[in-house]
């Protein structure tokens, strides 16, 4: 009977041990879900503090950004209402301007009389070349295209040619023409990438140079002032001429660096000019665009003090004012070398308040617009016409 008996002993021994490890491995088990279980607990507590941050931080977000558009609105209202009184002032300055024109730009000393009497070939009635009898009645528009470049320079077209292309000379003194295919490229494109470059033989000096007829006129200071005659077809210079003025000084007193202004109109090329000689006014003479001959001179009552720029319709001299601060433009002083314009029939017209003041004003007898250089900017202003009145 021993051997039974120990077996069975052996089998509930076995038994026990068994129990005993299950009884181990369930603890092990519960010790192990009271751990995750506090980790997700933790978990939870860890993400509700987080999204009651991030909602009272949304609540913050949203109460500064209703803040800021309030504040938005305050400001807008502000500067709504500042520009109201701008433009209400400005018609308030207009009407006082109207009312009250700027004195007479005609100064006659002793010395311009002599001037005169001495000068009496020189300062004959001009006889016109063609039918023009338009004078400047307002300015209808102004087209402000762009920024490009220095804060003094010009942008013309050729006012003979069929072309759409644009000629902007960058500076005072340089030697590199930009030529913009139609007005769409030299508008859209900010760079120069778009546009061809001629090259000139010598740099030119000012802004009062000029695009006609297929050729660049320019303006070359090398001891004396010389007019440039540029091939734009052959890239060579086909004629130069010192110009035959002695002793010259800036022909507008708010332009130090322009010393000869090249314009053209209906009636042909021009230069307009100073000399220490009658330092007080501008002079003018009447170009051969094929010789560089002057053709003719004139002595105008137009000061230079406070002159800006100047162009040519209809063989009129328009001279355009300022003031030493900028303010607004206006052509103040009318010389028409044929005479067959009374003083009273040239309007004191004011040109809309910009940026600055002209370095350049190219006017074109074709478009019968004026191309302008502003403080950088380059600037379209359409012009309306009227008739003049026969002296």
């Amino acid at each position: 009977m021993a051997p039974p008996n120990a077996f069975l002993l052996l089998v509930i021994l076995a038994d026990a041990i068994h129990g005993q490890q299950q009884q181990q491995l369930m603890e092990y088990m519960e010790r192990r879900l009271a751990v995750l279980e506090e980790r997700i607990s933790q978990w939870h507590d860890q993400s509700s503090r987080y999204s009651s941050e991030l909602r009272d931080f949304k609540n913050k977000v949203l109460s500064m950004l209703e803040s800021v558009e309030k504040e938005r609105e305050t400001i807008r209202a502000e500067v709504e209402n500042t520009a109201v009184r701008v433009d209400r002032l400005e018609r308030e300055v207009d009407y006082l301007e109207t009312q009250n024109p700027a004195p007479p730009c005609v100064e006659v000393d002793e010395k311009l009389m002599e001037n005169q009497v001495s000068k009496k070939r020189k300062n004959e009635k001009y006889e016109k070349l063609t039918d023009c009898s338009d004078t400047i009645s307002q300015v209808k528009a102004m087209k402000i295209l762009k920024r490009f470049g220095s804060t003094a320079g010009l942008w013309t077209k050729d006012p003979l040619a069929n072309s759409e292309k644009i000629y902007v000379f960058d500076g005072t003194s340089n030697d590199t023409v930009y030529v913009f295919p139609r007005m769409r490229e030299f508008t859209l494109f900010s760079a120069t990438r778009k546009a061809a470059r001629i090259r000139l033989p010598y740099p030119w000096v000012g802004t009062g140079h000029l695009v006609y007829g297929g050729h660049l006129y320019y303006i070359r200071r090398h001891g004396t002032f010389q007019v440039i005659k540029f091939s734009l077809a052959n890239k060579t210079i086909v004629d130069s001429s010192v110009f035959p003025a002695e002793e010259q000084i800036p022909v507008f007193g708010l332009s130090f660096y322009n010393y000869i202004e090249l314009a053209a109109d209906e009636e042909g090329l021009w230069a307009i000019y100073a000399t220490q000689e009658n330092e007080k006014n501008i002079a003018l003479a009447k170009l051969d665009p094929a010789s560089l001959d002057i053709e003719q001179m004139w002595d105008t009552p137009c000061p230079r003090e406070n002159a800006e720029s100047a162009f040519i319709i209809c063989g009129a001299l328009y001279v355009v004012y300022n003031t030493r601060l900028p303010s607004r433009s206006r052509i103040q002083c009318v010389f028409d070398v044929s005479g067959s314009m009374s003083s009273e029939d040239a309007a004191l017209v004011y040109f809309p308040k910009r940026y600055g003041s002209h370095s350049s004003m190219k006017y074109s007898p074709k478009e019968r617009q004026i191309y302008a250089w502003d403080d950088g900017y380059q600037i379209i202003y359409r012009m309306e016409m009227k008739k003049k009145t026969e002296v």
